[in-house]
C-alpha cells in the first residue's frame, strides 16, 4: 500500500483522499451558506465538534460525554435548521450528476427533447416584458423555476396557470392592479401565480440601500436553485438573482444571455 512517514505520524493514500475529500464538502458548505446567519450556526457547530474532538482525545470522560450527547441532539437541530440549505445541496447534486446530464443528451439524440422551441417561446416573451417594465420604470419580480413549481411560495399569491406572455406580465406588474405588489412565479412553461410573497433575505452582505423588492429576489434564490429577476421602480434597472447572490445593473442582452443559459441547465 502506498504510504509514507512524517516524524511519527503514518500516510497512506486512502488518508490523504480522506483529507482532499473533507477538504471539498466543507468547501462547498462554505459557499451555500456564505452571506447567510446559517453559516454562522454553522461555525459553531463545527467549534463545538472540534471541541468534542479534542476532549475525546485527552480521554476526559466527563466533558466529552456532555458534548457527545449535545452534538447528538445537534444533528437532529441542524436538519432543521438547515432545511433550505439541505435542500439546495441536494438540488445541486442532482442538477450536476452525470446521470441527468446523459439523460439529457438521450433526450436530444432520439429527437426527444422539446425543451429549446418551448425555452425559446418563454425567452422572448419574457424579455418582451423586462424591456417594457425597465422604459416605464414599473417594479416586478420574476421566479423562474425549471426544477419545481414552488408550490409553497405560490400558495401565497393568488394562482394563474397561464401560458407565458408579456401582454400578461405587464397587466399583472401595472401599477393599478392589485398584484402588482408581489412576485410572478414562472415554472413548467406557465405563469403558475402571481401577488406571491417571499422570503427576505437577512445577509448582512447586501447593500444597505436595497429595498425589499431586492432583498426578496435574493432570499427566494436563497430557498431555492431559482433564478429570479427584478426591476427597480425608482430607476428601471434590472437585476438578477441566483444561490444568494445579487447581480445589479444587469443589460437586457446580458439577462437574455443569463436566461438562455439557465433554461438550458
Amino acid at each position: 500500500m502506498f504510504g509514507f512517514k512524517i516524524g511519527f505520524l503514518d500516510f497512506s493514500f486512502f488518508d490523504i483522499l480522506d483529507v482532499l475529500l473533507v477538504a471539498i464538502l466543507l468547501y462547498q458548505v462554505y459557499k451555500l451558506l456564505r452571506g447567510s446567519i446559517a453559516f454562522n450556526i454553522f461555525m459553531g457547530m463545527l467549534l463545538v465538534y472540534m471541541m468534542w474532538f479534542i476532549v475525546r482525545m485527552l480521554d476526559m470522560e466527563l466533558l466529552g460525554g456532555i458534548i457527545g450527547n449535545f452534538i447528538e441532539v445537534g444533528v437532529i437541530a441542524l436538519l432543521i435548521v438547515f432545511q433550505p440549505e439541505v435542500r439546495k445541496f441536494l438540488l445541486f447534486l442532482g442538477r450536476s450528476s452525470r446521470f441527468s446530464r446523459y439523460n439529457n443528451y438521450l433526450k436530444t439524440l432520439l429527437g426527444k427533447d422539446k425543451r429549446k422551441p418551448v425555452f425559446d417561446y418563454q425567452l422572448q416573451e419574457i424579455l418582451t416584458a423586462i424591456t417594457d417594465f425597465q422604459k416605464s420604470r414599473t417594479g416586478a419580480i420574476l421566479v423562474i423555476s425549471t426544477t419545481s413549481r414552488l408550490q409553497f411560495y405560490a400558495n401565497t399569491g393568488v394562482a394563474i396557470d397561464g401560458y407565458i406572455s408579456a401582454k400578461l406580465l405587464e397587466s399583472i406588474f401595472e401599477k393599478n392592479s392589485p398584484l402588482h405588489d408581489g412576485a410572478v412565479i414562472i415554472a413548467d412553461s406557465r405563469i403558475i401565480a402571481a401577488g406571491c410573497v417571499l422570503p427576505v433575505s437577512d445577509n448582512p452582505d447586501l447593500p444597505s440601500r436595497l429595498g425589499l423588492r431586492h432583498r426578496a429576489t435574493v432570499g427566494i434564490t436563497e430557498h431555492s436553485d431559482a433564478l429570479a429577476v427584478v426591476v427597480s421602480e425608482e430607476t428601471g434597472e434590472i437585476a438578477y438573482a441566483r444561490n444568494g447572490e445579487l447581480y445589479q445593473n444587469v443589460s437586457i442582452p446580458e439577462l437574455e444571455g443569463i436566461l438562455f443559459r439557465f433554461f438550458e441547465s
